[in-house]
């Protein structure tokens, strides 16, 4: 991973408050109330806030980041909450995590770098059983003119960093799609994800 990429999420995650607050993404939550309680992993999970409140619910919860600095603000809120999580730091190749190891796949504003994110969702996919699900909510290419309306939006500047609803069916072809959306919504989410925004929305069966 690219020294400035990181650079960037230390930055970030090394402040007092939580860039992207300590409450759970909405759709995460609702979605996750919707399934029986098992193993998930959360992708580029930052500061934690959803893995914890995964975690609350009863959840065996495991997450990875490329930022030292956001994986030491969810443990701190982990302990805040007294939950527990299995965090990891470092590039997804290198993590040892097993086929078939999780029931659920969480992908909460995971954007990872453009040449690299279609290699992990396939990736990610052999971690997860057969039947399992993938949660999916991040901003789509339409974003982009949102975000130049409203820095606040926040999200990539780069159009190959945001997603299509063809590149998810692509990355995730052979599953039953549950759900899937582009569509407007407003956030307000900590200090980097405020107005309206357009996301993509998925919910896949393995």
């Amino acid at each position: 991973m690219e020294d400035s990429w990181l650079k960037y999420w230390d930055d970030r995650f090394s402040t007092k408050d939580y860039a992207y607050g300590k409450q759970p993404n909405n759709y995460l939550k609702e979605q996750l109330q919707q399934l029986e309680v098992g193993k998930i992993l959360f992708a580029a999970e930052g500061e934690g806030r959803n893995a914890i409140c995964a975690a609350s619910l009863g959840w065996e919860v495991s997450a990875f980041d490329i930022s030292l600095e956001g994986k030491n603000k969810a443990l701190q809120l982990a302990n805040e909450y007294g939950v527990s999580l299995d965090y990891q730091i470092g590039q997804l190749p290198e993590l040892g995590y097993k086929d078939e190891q999780f029931d659920v796949i969480a992908l909460i504003y995971a954007h990872f770098p453009a040449h690299i994110k279609s290699d992990y969702h396939k990736l990610l996919d052999k971690y997860l059983v057969t039947g399992g699900t993938v949660i999916f909510e991040a901003f789509s290419k339409s974003h982009l003119e949102y975000r130049l309306k409203n820095e606040k939006a926040g999200g990539p500047r780069d159009i190959e960093s945001l997603f299509s609803v063809e590149e998810l069916r692509s990355d995730f072809a052979d599953y039953e799609i549950i759900a899937m959306e582009e569509k407007e919504v407003t956030l307000s989410e900590g200090l980097y994800h405020n107005g309206k925004s357009s996301v993509i929305r998925f919910v896949g069966r393995k």
